[in-house]
């Protein structure tokens, strides 16, 4: 048997090596056809137009790569049952699950190399090809948002935050309201409200700050400071900067401190979360697309029905991409819960490869 998986596995890798290639010269040579007249109206030099072409790579294959591990799984499924050998294995006694399980093992195996890449290789050559294009061919400064204003969210111990303008250059908050209340009764407990607050030693110092007391929904006092450190107000000048990077150039643990930070201040967070659970879904799609290649090797190697299963392959690959994406936008929205959305269609289509590999035994 390990002659056999060892013979399936290398034809399989030979066949996938060679539609990675073919399938970064065809993105290549699309993205320049595309790209190139902007990028050369913009000035840029060859050396960074070549360096932001070749950092599109690593993007183009993770994005395609399910698309090549099922061309690949119908080459090599289609030439087994074309020369009969698939027939000449079954006759020998072997299932076809058994057959295709070192594919099965390739596919697992790949799915956490995607994984890996997705946060290693991915986020890095992605915020570097940000880089070439904004500082070195537009002649512009990558940087997070650091001015805002109009500002809400609900903080700690029911606290409601309103902060007019926030400067993230010189870390102040301009017209603080900062109000307490009672989440059972809704009744107000206390006010507090500072003209503005400077970031010093780790802290917010409220400047021109008055602290109005209340019971029962009725005022009881009023102090006025001219400059006091309030302890729970927990927020740092970083929670106010919203990010510059794109979600892609971003790994997990990134991404996922991004999300807090935006839920710390009251941001919309939907697409980020998306975002965060696609990283951990989207990888193993390789494995489930793969699932559909196998029904081609029960096929006999005069039937009509080969080519109709081949295409059938290619079909369901776009089907699963565009569910994806309809999902996606769908998680984007809140339609769908985040995990949902980005779960949903592994689920579906594991379940309809898996049928199809039973099947196939029968």
């Amino acid at each position: 048997m390990k002659i056999l998986d060892k013979y399936i596995l290398r034809e399989y890798i030979k066949t996938f090596l060679i539609i990675i290639f073919a399938f970064s010269v065809l993105f290549l040579v699309i993205d320049v056809s595309d790209r190139l007249p902007r990028l050369l109206r913009k000035g840029a030099a060859i050396d960074h137009i070549l360096i932001y072409f070749i950092l599109r790579i690593p993007y183009l294959i993770l994005l395609s790569s399910p698309v090549m591990i099922l061309l690949s799984g119908l080459f090599l499924m289609s030439n087994l049952s074309k020369f009969s050998e698939s027939i000449a294995i079954r006759a020998a006694g072997i299932s076809i699950f058994r057959m295709v399980s070192p594919l099965i093992w390739f596919g697992f195996i790949f799915s956490l190399l995607v994984l890996f890449l997705g946060e290693v290789v991915l986020p890095k050559a992605e915020e570097y090809r940000q880089y070439i294009y904004t500082e070195k061919i537009k002649n512009m400064k990558v940087e997070d948002k650091k001015m805002r204003s109009h500002i809400h969210y609900l903080g700690k111990d029911n606290n409601l935050y309103y902060i007019g303008f926030f400067d993230g250059y010189r870390n102040v908050l301009k017209i603080i309201d900062i109000t307490t209340f009672d989440y059972e009764s809704g009744e107000i407990k206390r006010k507090i409200v500072a003209t503005n607050a400077i970031w010093e030693d780790d802290k917010w110092h409220l400047k021109n700050c008055y602290i109005r007391s209340f019971e029962n929904g009725s005022y009881v006092d009023m102090k006025y400071y001219k400059s006091i450190v309030i302890e729970e107000v927990d927020v740092t000048p970083i929670d106010f900067i919203k990010s510059a990077k794109k979600p892609l150039s971003m790994n997990f643990f990134e991404l996922k401190e991004y999300i807090n930070r935006l839920k710390k201040v009251g941001e919309k967070y939907s697409k980020e979360l998306v975002e965060l659970n696609l990283k951990l879904s989207f990888p193993f799609s390789n494995l489930i697309i793969l699932l559909f290649s196998v029904p081609l090797v029960s096929t006999s190697s005069r039937s009509r029905g080969r080519g109709l299963i081949f295409g059938l392959g290619l079909l369901v690959c776009f089907l699963y991409l565009s569910s994806l994406r309809v999902c996606q936008s769908l998680g984007y929205n809140g339609v769908l819960s985040p995990m949902f959305a980005a779960w949903l269609p592994n689920l579906f289509f594991a379940f309809i490869g898996i049928y199809f590999v039973i099947k196939a035994e029968v």
